[in-house]
């Protein structure tokens, strides 16, 4: 019975930890792309206000 339950608890948890993985892939690359939009604006600031 206690063997049972643990295997079911484990199956859950693994479901569960797979499903959210899935899940935050497009949250992953979406926040990816705005860090990446927002790095090139402060190099386009850099190279607009450098010293020559």
């Amino acid at each position: 019975m206690h063997r049972n339950f643990f295997a079911l608890a484990v199956l859950f948890g693994a479901m569960t930890l797979g499903l959210s993985v899935l899940g935050g892939c497009s949250t992953v690359e979406g926040v990816g792309k705005d860090i990446q939009k927002g790095g090139a604006a402060i190099e386009r600031a850099a190279d607009r206000n450098k010293a020559d």
